[in-house]
């Protein structure tokens, strides 16, 4: 028997175990037969998005469960192979799982859905450019509020905390600068002065549990986590906190400076 011939009996054979299971979905025999048949595809999808992580083993069972939404809706006489039905299905629950489970803290999702377009717009003008663009440019270019683009940077701490003093290589001669050093921003050091004093002055308006939470989260670059078991209170407490301390902060400050911080 060739290997042409072998190969048409075993998709013959997953063709059968399709039909089956669309008639008995809860045929843990026929079930397993699947898990073993695709369980090398399924795995190399999951290894895309984890990179052998720890989240590994989890985007494989999700990527079983699109493996088997696959089986339900499959309909043959659309003339596309399970395969090619099947890879989008699975692939659809990886990245609606990835979305939805492994932010630190639940978050509004126009939140999730803006970040992507966000890191994807901060290419392109960057590209275009030559420079990172400002905050003004990238709600511009997104047709969004500055605002929804402040809260969607704020809240992506909730995904991954990254320090903003993290080194990074520079050159090929092996030298390092901050992240902070990269972000780009016009020339403004008189203004800078001025923000600060303002700042000073209105930092008391804030309450004690308000003004500790910024100095933990913008001075000394602590994520949300780390300054909620600092004070012990939870995580989403400090991103409430945190949010309503910046509003107050705006509220506070006169016109011509609100214009420049927001």
């Amino acid at each position: 028997m060739t290997k042409s011939q072998v190969y048409k009996m075993e998709k013959d054979k997953v063709y059968q175990w399709i039909e089956l299971l669309q008639e008995n979905p809860t045929d843990d025999e026929i079930q397993e037969e699947m898990v073993k048949t695709y369980n090398n595809l399924v795995q190399s999808l999951a290894r895309k998005y984890s990179k052998n992580s720890m989240i590994h083993e989890d985007l494989v069972q999700v990527g079983m469960i699109g493996l088997f939404a696959a089986v339900k809706r499959y309909d043959p006489s659309f003339g596309k192979s399970f395969e090619s039905f099947a890879i989008p299905t699975i692939l659809g629950e990886i990245k609606r799982y990835l979305r939805d489970q492994t932010w630190s803290v639940h978050v509004p999702r126009r939140i999730k859905e803006l970040g992507p377009k966000i890191k994807k717009t901060v290419d392109e003008l960057t590209n275009a450019n030559q420079e990172s663009p400002t905050v003004d440019k990238i709600a511009e270019h997104l047709g969004v509020s500055e605002e929804a683009i402040l809260e969607t940077m704020e809240m992506g701490q909730s995904y991954r905390a990254l320090s903003v003093d993290r080194k990074v290589e520079s050159s090929p001669d092996g030298s390092t600068v901050s992240i902070l050093d990269l972000v780009g921003s016009e020339e403004a050091d008189y203004e800078t002065v001025d923000q600060r004093m303002i700042l000073e002055k209105i930092l008391p308006t804030l309450s004690e549990r308000e003004q500790q939470i910024l100095r933990c989260t913008f001075y000394e670059n602590m994520s949300q986590k780390e300054t909620g078991e600092l004070l012990g209170i939870s995580q989403m407490h400090v991103s409430r906190l945190q949010r309503r301390s910046l509003r107050k902060l705006r509220e506070a400050l006169p016109l011509k400076s609100t214009e420049v911080f927001d």
